[in-house]
This record gives structure tokens, C-alpha cells and sequence, in this order.
């Protein structure tokens, strides 16, 4: 078999089972294991799958910049944002992340709440900035251009003074093995120190995301509270998540 044909085998495989496991395809393809794991390799630099340990799973479409990404499940980021604001009680303290689903979420706050919103995105904060009762604190540091948030020590500092008693947080990938993945590393960074200072963690998660990886940990999916999803998603992709104990709560 040549090697462009291996390839889009292991897509085509990839596209139909969600996953690849090296060792079992390598038994039934009659390969070596060191083929398929090449091969993979080489998909992965061309950002086709994502490699994880022993395999490969679907790459996240999350990876392009903010502009892009506007465009992608444009119709379902409205209903989670909608969603997801319900859940905000007056006089809470809430961190609202960066990315278009978390936009959504501050345009869909009620214009009667009485809140702070505490958050490094420029987009969230000037979204809010027309809100009567709406307190924000914005949180500087260096400019992430990809999702349009401070990162680096400055933000980091500013998030350890704070308890939020919730944080919405935008993620790139959604996979109930490899947990909460993001493209940048200091991005889940801060990621990770948001969710450390707030009582609860919900999960905004586009159809786009759901059985996704990419090459950064966040956080652990045992610290997530809820996860915010479309109404009519599969099932069986929602299943592990609530085996975990995770609320799920249907974006309608």
C-alpha cells in the first residue's frame, strides 16, 4: 500500500470510529505498528488529526484565528450563550473567558442583572460595556491574538486576587478521554488558574468541539461542574460526561 493511500485510509478510519488505536490497527491492517505511527505523525504536521498516546484523534476546527472561528457553528453559539447566562445569579462574581461562545454569553447577561463580570478578553468587556448594572474588571497582560485575551505573568497575578463563584469557560476541544485541550500552552495556563479561583466550571462547548483534541492540557474534566451543549447532540457523546457526574445542560 503506498503511503498516500495509508494515509487516507487512517482519515477515513479516523472520520468513521472517532479514534485510532495504533497496536489494533496495526494487527488488522497487517502493518507495522512504526508505519501507522509515522504516518500519523505526519498528519498531525499537517494538522489533519491530533496525536495522543497511543493513536490519534479528530483534530478541533477551533484552531483558526477569532475571524474564522465566528463562522463556525455560528447558529449554535447564540443558544449556549443564552444558555449559559441563565445560570447567573444577582450579586454573583463571574469570570467570562474569551472566544465567540463567550461573547455570547455577555450579550445574553439580562439587562436588569446586578453582577460583576470579571474577564481578559477585550471583546467580552466592550460587549458589556453598554450594561446598566454590570460591574467589569478587566484583566490586562499580554495580547493572545488567536482568541483575543490577556495571557502571561501580569494576567496571571490579576486572576490570583480574585474568587469568581462561577467561570464560563471557552474551550477548543472536548474529549472524554483526552479531557480539556487547547492549542497554546499558556493559554491553558490561564485557563487553569481561572478555574482554580472559581467555585464553579462550565464548559461552553459547540458541536465543533465535542470528541476533538488538541496539544495543550487545561483543566481536569473532575473539575468541571457543567457542560453547556447544543440540544439535539448525540447522545452516546454526552453519555461519559454524565457518567463523570458532569451536569449537561441542553442549549435550546
Amino acid at each position: 500500500m503506498l503511503t498516500r493511500q495509508r494515509k487516507e485510509l487512517l482519515l477515513k478510519i479516523l472520520r468513521e470510529d472517532g479514534q485510532i488505536v495504533a497496536k489494533t490497527l496495526s494487527e488488522k491492517l497487517g502493518l507495522s505498528e512504526d508505519t501507522i505511527r509515522r504516518d500519523l505523525r505526519e498528519l498531525a504536521k499537517e494538522g489533519l488529526l491530533e496525536r495522543v498516546h497511543g493513536g490519534a484523534l479528530p483534530a478541533s476546527p477551533a484552531m483558526g484565528n477569532f475571524a474564522q472561528r465566528q463562522q463556525i457553528s455560528a447558529d449554535c453559539k447564540p443558544a449556549i450563550g443564552r444558555a449559559a447566562a441563565a445560570m447567573v445569579r444577582p450579586g454573583q462574581v463571574v469570570f467570562i473567558d474569551g472566544g465567540t461562545t463567550a461573547v455570547q454569553v455577555a450579550r445574553h447577561l439580562p439587562r436588569d442583572l446586578r453582577a460583576v463580570v470579571v474577564t481578559h478578553s477585550p471583546s467580552v468587556a466592550v460587549e458589556l460595556a453598554e450594561h446598566p448594572t454590570v460591574e467589569v474588571i478587566m484583566i490586562g497582560g499580554r495580547l493572545f491574538k488567536h482568541s483575543i485575551v490577556g495571557v502571561g505573568a501580569a494576567t496571571m497575578e490579576a486572576i490570583a486576587q480574585i474568587r469568581a463563584d462561577i467561570f464560563f469557560m471557552g474551550v477548543c476541544s472536548l474529549h472524554p478521554q483526552a479531557g480539556i485541550t487547547t492549542g497554546d500552552y499558556e493559554e491553558g495556563c490561564v485557563k487553569r488558574a481561572i478555574s482554580a479561583a472559581s467555585l464553579r466550571t462550565v464548559v461552553l462547548a459547540s458541536p465543533e468541539k465535542l470528541d476533538t483534541a488538541a496539544p495543550f492540557q487545561t483543566v481536569p474534566l473532575a473539575q468541571v461542574s457543567a457542560i453547556v451543549v447544543n440540544a439535539g447532540v448525540d447522545e452516546a457523546l454526552l453519555a461519559p460526561y454524565r457518567g463523570m457526574g458532569i451536569a449537561i445542560t441542553l442549549a435550546t
